[in-house]
């Protein structure tokens, strides 16, 4: 290790704008081992390591990081998955400038260690090498668990438990296993690979997938139960979308986020006819929300061919609970930003398509719970913008169908 810490992270390549903007391939295109080398050399080791305190699930950073940096890759994998058993998953999705990266101590002079890219390489060796046994299990305690949803939170607990020696078994209601990582989150950020090769070694723990399997409909928690399950654990996310109660809403043309990604990302729209579920191709498309989840539709709606897309946002820039990255990346590839302004309604033509929707320009109050400033509207500010499809991506709430057969649960 140098003497002298590098204050710059090694940035990782990524496809040109131009370029990605009309693909669906994945935007960064992964360390070299160089490159990896070279920004493990600038983790400092610390004795009391602030960036585990700012992992959800306590990953021994310094750890995986030194073995990668002493060419030990095996032992980087198996520092990593004693405690994350998603992590090419987690190296890409995770909000890590707000978590482990945060916390590192080079942040205050320069750019933190980039851990959640090293932890991708790390990963991605793992799943390309294949040369790293199964984690080690407990003896099997004899009990049995129900997973319920395979999103992220469900594999997690599916292979900790596994790992605990219990039997496991999860039942996902999509035909597909990985939840919204398969249906939300876009191919060009999260590569499908990636998920069903992690959702393959969770299965290498003993885990057993069930798909197709609608608990609530199909079988009942109650059911589970008497099937001689132990105990079980509710994954289903929050899968129902919320929308904004204005007038037009109902129009054709006007998505919620979770059915135009899900088209996208599950069914594979983008390349229809050759999958059979359509999608319709906009040509000035508005996404109405400030997260991650309006980033992937904006991003997506670009890909798909639209000639103008537009973030509508009712607050500012620094309000928005999107990903500074995944922001940054939609300016790069074109789109705009319409801050401080909200749909009231959107405009039909005789056809009940979407043409137009009227929108209002919001100022900023005092904050409010979540500790951003509360918007509020401008007088007189209403007007009309022209567009052919509309994305609504302003929250979801959890599926009721659950709690609505499963009437002595708490929620």
């Amino acid at each position: 290790m140098s003497s002298k810490i590098d204050l710059d992270r090694v940035e990782m390549p990524k496809q040109s704008p131009e370029k990605r903007k009309r693909n669906f391939q994945e935007v960064a295109l992964g360390y070299s081992p160089e490159q990896a080398a070279k920004e493990a050399n600038r983790c400092i080791q610390c004795k009391k390591p602030k960036c585990v305190e700012g992992c959800p699930v306590g990953v021994e950073i310094p750890t995986f990081i030194l073995a990668l940096r002493e060419g030990d890759m095996p032992g980087a994998v198996q520092a990593l998955k004693r405690k994350n058993s998603l992590p090419g998953i987690c190296g890409r999705v995770c909000p890590q400038e707000v978590q482990c990266e945060s916390r590192c101590v080079l942040a205050k002079k320069g750019a933190p260690v980039a851990i959640g890219r090293l932890e991708r390489y790390v990963a991605d060796w793992d799943l390309s090498t294949k040369k790293c046994p199964v984690c080690e299990l407990l003896p099997p305690s004899g009990k049995k668990v129900a997973v319920v949803g395979s999103g992220p939170a469900g594999l997690t607990c599916a292979a900790d438990l596994a790992r605990m020696g219990h039997s496991v078994t999860v039942f996902e209601a999509l035909h597909d296993g990985g939840g919204v990582l398969v249906y939300g989150i876009p191919e060009f950020r999260l590569p499908k690979n990636i998920v069903r090769s992690e959702i393959e070694y969770v299965k290498s723990l003993g885990v057993k997938l069930e798909l197709d399997s609608v608990v609530g409909r199909q079988v009942q928690i109650k059911g589970l139960f008497e099937e001689g399950y132990d105990a079980l654990f509710l994954g289903i996310g929050a899968g129902a979308p919320r929308f904004l109660g204005v007038p037009g809403e109902n129009l054709s043309g006007v998505y919620s986020a979770n059915e135009y990604l899900t088209r996208v990302n599950l069914m594979k729209a983008y390349k229809f006819p050759e999958y059979d579920t359509p999608i319709k191709k906009g040509k000035k498309v508005a996404v109405v929300g400030g997260g991650n989840v309006a980033m992937d539709s904006a991003r997506s709606a670009m890909r798909l061919g639209a000639d103008e897309v537009h973030v509508v946002y009712r607050r500012g820039r620094e309000e928005m609970p999107a990903r500074l990255e995944e922001v940054e990346n939609a300016m790069e590839e074109g789109v705009i930003f319409d801050f401080l302004t909200n749909p009231t309604r959107f405009l039909g033509d005789e056809r009940g398509m979407v043409k137009s929707m009227e929108v209002v320009e919001m100022e900023l109050g005092e904050p409010d719970a979540s500790g951003r400033r509360s918007p509020r509207t401008k007088k007189g500010s209403e007007h009309i913008v022209d567009v052919d499809t509309a994305v609504i991506a302003v929250g979801t709430v959890p599926n009721p169908l659950i709690a609505s057969s499963t009437p002595e649960l708490k929620t």
